[in-house]
């Protein structure tokens, strides 16, 4: 398979830098191609604004989402964001790894996002009619892609718990799976997450490796995620809301993975 790794840690001598070189060798040991989009070390700009352009329209405010569009649909985007948008495309499976920081992403990588997922090429696509909701939450772009969080934490596992003090890990992470992955179409795979990254030991990093490696082994075989599909049926359309026959009585986030 061909792997993007997006990495968002500031120290490459930290310990998700040390993860970093792990996956890359451990993919590439098992014929993987890879290629590393090393955010901190690109002094990536993570701030979406006119600059994206390299054509903008004179005299005219800046629309975030039409501009992108239009950089995107006449070919004057900066080279930074094509050449991301290149590597999407040339992968069959993006792993986003980084530490949870005050509860999301880091900034740089929340700006990746921003930047590269432009109108057009990650959404705003397909068409919209009573039966059809735009290509999205299923469909979209990278559909037939696969995608994974490695996150490392701070916190116990228990921190993270269903009646953990921060929240369910899955809920905290479901904006990023749902949201910024499962929307343009990727299938995702479940995270996997390394708590009480302050405490690991020798012995620690080595089971984490361990650990780590086996998600690596099975990128191309593990199930994914079982979220619904927009245009699956399960939604009223254009409302967007899960019929009622579905979960019926349930609220919140895991209403949205078809658990039957």
């Amino acid at each position: 398979m061909n792997v993007l790794l997006v990495h968002a840690h500031p120290e490459p001598g930290s310990l998700n830098g040390a993860l970093r070189d792990f996956s890359i060798k451990r993919l590439q040991d098992a014929g993987h191609h890879v290629q590393l989009s090393d955010l901190y070390a690109m002094n990536w700009k993570a701030v979406l604004d006119a600059n994206d352009s390299t054509a903008p329209p004179a005299g005219t405010r800046f629309d975030p989402s039409l501009d992108s569009g239009r950089a995107f649909a006449n070919g004057t985007q900066t080279a930074d964001i094509t050449g991301e948008q290149d590597k999407l495309r040339w992968a069959d499976a993006v792993i986003l790894q980084f530490p949870l920081w005050w509860y999301s992403m880091p900034a740089i990588l929340k700006g990746w996002v921003d930047r590269v997922y432009a109108h057009g090429f990650a959404y705003g696509v397909g068409e919209h009619s009573d039966h059809h909701w735009g290509d999205r939450f299923g469909e979209g772009t990278m559909a037939g892609k696969r995608a994974m969080l490695v996150v490392t934490a701070g916190g116990w596992a228990s921190h993270y718990s269903p009646r953990g003090i921060n929240g369910p890990i899955d809920d905290i992470l479901f904006p990023i799976q749902h949201g910024i992955l499962y929307y343009p179409g990727f299938d995702v795979l479940p995270p996997h997450v390394i708590y009480r990254t302050g405490r690991i030991d020798q012995d620690g990093f080595a089971r984490a490796c361990a650990a780590l490696g086996q998600r690596l082994d099975t990128l191309a075989t593990t199930a994914p995620l079982p979220f619904r599909r927009q245009n699956g049926g399960a939604y009223d359309i254009p409302a967007l809301t899960l019929r009622p026959e579905l979960a019926p009585g349930r609220h919140g986030f895991a209403i949205h993975l078809d658990q039957a």
